[in-house]
């Protein structure tokens, strides 16, 4: 029985020791990330769509605005990769304002209009992406953050929710954890 205990200990122990198992690739995306006062209130807005009962609504700890979606990166390339993604960044202004849904259900909330200063960081980041030999999404960009995916038949409240989001921070660099169990900031840029 001692020995038992024993053995049980030095397994228990071993595999503590063993190094964390890391993904061969990450899926990264670039975004901007919203404050407590933005996500609070995009939040309190999404709310009070009317929602089909199959909708997948977003949850406030994941709503962001993205920039590039990056796709699975090989992680060895992570390290290299934050200091190709290193851009000028001018702070930018917001108008939160219009909900949609777009085709295959995906409600987002787009900017009333798109600054200049996003149009700019958006296109340097293409740069820096094609540099990095990275694929760049050919479509045109629209802004937007997601609400809910499968929200075929939603509607949105009468009025936007009318916040001004003011982006000084800068933006990230992500990932998606695996599993869906949400998003990780690797990188803050800004």
């Amino acid at each position: 029985m001692h020995f038992q205990r024993l053995s049980q200990g030095r397994r228990e122990n071993s595999a503590m020791s063993r190094p964390l198992v890391t993904p061969s690739t990450l899926r990264l995306f670039l975004a901007l990330w919203p404050d407590d006062r933005i996500r609070t209130g995009v939040t309190q807005w999404q709310q009070a769509w009317s929602w089909p009962s199959h909708a997948a609504l977003v949850q406030p700890q994941r709503l962001h605005l993205t920039l590039h979606f990056l796709g699975d990166v090989p992680a060895d390339r992570l390290t290299g990769l934050k200091g190709q993604l290193r851009v000028t960044f001018e702070p930018l202004a917001l108008h939160l304002g219009q909900g949609e849904v777009w085709p295959h259900g995906v409600a987002v909330l787009r900017p009333e209009h798109t600054p200049t200063e996003l149009t700019r960081l958006h296109g340097a980041l293409a740069d820096a992406l094609v540099a990095a030999s990275l694929p760049v999404d050919a479509r045109e960009y629209r802004p937007h953050v997601t609400l809910a995916r499968r929200a075929s038949g939603a509607k949105a409240p009468a009025e936007g929710p009318g916040l001004r989001w003011h982006a000084r921070q800068g933006y990230v660099l992500a990932r998606s954890l695996p599993g869906g169990a949400g998003y990780e900031v690797l990188e803050r840029f800004g």
